[in-house]
């Protein structure tokens, strides 16, 4: 399987927080993103991406 996990969080924070679980789709918009899973189940947050763990299948986000 391709789906990552995608985490969350605050500027300036250290933690992140689980976001969305078996996520296959990333939609970066202007000032958000969308994140999709494979059920379908599908979220949008003012974010960017932090970082990227494609190995871990980890998604790094953090608000703006």
């Amino acid at each position: 399987m391709c789906e990552a996990n995608v985490y969350i969080r605050d500027k300036g924070e250290k933690e992140y927080e689980l976001l969305l679980e078996s996520v296959d789709k990333l939609i970066p918009g202007e000032n958000e993103i969308i994140v999709e899973s494979i059920f379908g189940e599908r979220k949008i947050v003012k974010a960017k991406i932090a970082d990227l763990s494609l190995v871990d299948h980890r998604i790094h986000l953090e608000r703006i």
